[in-house]
């Protein structure tokens, strides 16, 4: 696959994963923390804030991959 292909596919899956975890996590914020402490809330936004990176590495590595040599 190209490069410039593999990055613009990439970059399409971080974006949607951007917005689709967004929404989930807020979605799941309003129905289940609605009446929590300040603390749980600090404790959930810093957690869900940080949980989206993993699965964005791992679309970076991909996009960052080397191209296999044809044999």
């Amino acid at each position: 696959m190209p490069v410039r292909l593999r990055k613009f596919i990439g970059m399409i899956g971080l974006v949607a994963l951007v917005v689709v975890y967004a929404i989930v996590s807020t979605a799941f914020a309003v129905a289940q923390l609605a009446d929590k402490g300040p603390l749980v809330h600090l404790a959930f936004y810093v957690g869900s804030g940080l949980a989206w990176i993993l699965p964005a590495m791992l679309i970076v590595k991909w996009m960052e991959g080397r191209p296999k040599a044809d044999k």
